[in-house]
């Protein structure tokens, strides 16, 4: 029924999961905006790398060390060049997206004094909420909310109106997680840039569909993790402007991070070992870049084209269902449905679906004001990959219609 130009059949031979069931049933795997399933190569990476260069990085002279400090510098530049970034020291490899994020907002309580503000969306993850109000909490700034308006898309004209002189940071997600809506960052970026604030992008859920050029967007900080991307868990990465991370103070003090130490100073590293305090995730880096690497090999036009395949197929199928409501029902949005049926608690769908062997998440996704704007405890989340299938779909639908049959 695809009518893109993947090789199904052999994408899915690269996962091994994809092969095995769950409750007797076929695994229909649709919880893909909470991670991704890793393929082989990804896999094999990692274990090759415990298997034959096992060994700390940047401090040996010895050949192992000299290998694995080559191999997680080489996945630094895979990540400097997919994001095109101007310089390899502008990735900080970090454990995942919220410790990036953190390590920002940290770094901002050295500039921030009562009378200044800041700006999120209603659309955030919690890990693009809370940093930052901790951050007020220590500084007496002001954080101001960019409302979401009844389809899920942010309020651009109360945004407008938020910033001023005052506003120092911006920090929205490219990709809600919740709803996959995408959001404007260019021109979100481009006027917090007229009032002089920085500006900080949550990346965690674009990444797996799309290809941020940070330069041409002139985004200050961007984010993501590799789990996300086929990679392994406890690895991400943060992208900063060298100016700005030039600025920020260290978040973490202990080994590598330092140029010298004694007991009457320490001064600091240069970019990026100043932010990577401490042993890294070196296999973690093995695997991000061997992420990217596959992903790239797949090709993110064509994950893109098959994804909104995917997502037009499912969205059709489900608003067909009698009672059944998908929240961020828009144009711009990636290969991700979030509903409800009407007087059936999410949970209870969600249940059954497993039962048939197909998952989904369900609650409020960590994004706890978008269910209170929507006067809901949570929703059904579907969220698609280029691996999934239109069959996949069907299933999904015809597990829904027999939930709901069950349920009223």
């Amino acid at each position: 029924m695809s009518n893109t130009s993947l090789d199904l059949a052999k994408i899915r031979a690269d996962f091994p999961i994809l092969q095995r069931k769950v409750n007797g049933q076929p695994l229909v795997y649709l919880d893909n905006a909470a991670t991704s399933q890793t393929p082989l190569p990804v896999i094999e990476a990692i274990s090759d790398y415990y298997k034959n260069t096992n060994a700390n990085i940047h401090r040996g002279v010895h050949a192992l060390s000299q290998e694995a400090t080559e191999q997680f510098e080489e996945a630094r530049k895979k990540i400097q060049t997919h994001f095109n970034a101007k310089h390899a020291h502008e990735i900080i490899l970090t454990s995942g997206t919220t410790h990036a994020i953190n390590l920002v907002a940290n770094g901002f309580a050295a500039f921030l004094k009562a009378g200044d503000e800041l700006i999120v969306s209603e659309l955030e993850h919690h890990a693009n909420i809370v940093p930052w109000q901790m951050l007020c909490e220590r500084t007496g700034a002001q954080l101001n909310v960019i409302p979401m308006t009844e389809d899920g898309t942010l309020d651009m004209g109360v945004y407008h109106s938020l910033l001023n002189e005052h506003t120092k940071v911006v920090f929205v997600n490219h990709v809600s997680n919740a709803l996959g809506i995408i959001n404007p960052i260019d021109h979100i970026i481009e006027k917090a840039h007229a009032v002089g604030a920085a500006v900080l992008i949550d990346g965690a859920q674009a990444a797996p569909h799309i290809v941020p050029d940070v330069q041409a967007l002139d985004v200050d900080f961007y984010t993501m993790s590799a789990h996300k991307i086929c990679g392994p868990t406890g690895i991400g990465m943060l992208y900063g402007k060298a100016e700005w991370l030039g600025k920020l103070p260290p978040y973490q003090g202990g080994g590598e991070m330092i140029d010298q130490v004694t007991f009457k100073k320490t001064t600091y590293a240069d970019l990026p070992h100043k932010f990577e305090a401490g042993t890294p995730n070196i296999a973690g880096g093995v695997g991000f870049g061997a992420a990217i690497d596959y992903m790239r090999r797949v090709g993110f036009d064509a994950i893109a084209a098959h994804e909104h395949e995917l997502l037009q197929h499912a969205t059709e199928k489900l608003n067909q269902i009698d009672g059944l409501r998908i929240y961020g029902d828009v144009a711009k949005k990636v290969a991700v449905i979030s509903f409800n049926v009407d007087g059936i608690h999410p949970y209870d769908i969600g249940t059954i679906l497993d039962k048939m062997g197909i998952a989904v998440r369900t609650g409020h996704h960590c994004c706890q004001p978008i269910m209170d704007h929507y006067q809901i405890p949570g929703t059904v989340r579907a969220s698609f990959a280029f691996y999934n299938t239109h069959d996949e779909v069907e299933r999904l639908v015809a597990g829904v219609e027999k939930a709901v049959r069950m349920l009223r």
